[in-house]
């Protein structure tokens, strides 16, 4: 057993992190180990499916990612929006040309 050098309760020898103020201890990165023990579903082949699939519904995956910085899940936001926005407006385009060709048919 060994004090915490943030705490000073006692730990195990080899403890990574702290169980009482749950500060990372000695040389460990803390993305390294938080990379290491994510979910499968923060894996970004599944964000990447989750997009293709349900679009704007997979946002919450990049908002709850433990590693994807502030930045980032605000460019991905704006990014699928406008994405969005413009499969909208392209399918609303579409719809009239489909009426217009309907009614130069007579149907």
């Amino acid at each position: 057993m060994k004090k915490c050098p943030f705490c000073a309760e006692e730990i195990q020898d080899d403890a990574i992190k702290c169980k009482h103020c749950m500060e990372f201890l000695g040389e460990v990165n803390r993305s390294e180990f938080v990379k290491n023990t994510t979910p499968w579903y923060f894996r970004k082949s599944i964000i990447i499916i989750a997009f293709l699939c349900v679009g704007p519904l997979a946002l919450p995956l990049v908002w709850w990612h433990p590693t994807v910085s502030r930045g980032w899940k605000i460019g991905i936001t704006i990014g699928m929006v406008f994405v969005s926005w413009l499969l909208y407006y392209e399918i609303v385009k579409t719809i009239e040309l489909l009426e217009q060709s309907l009614d130069l048919m007579g149907i």
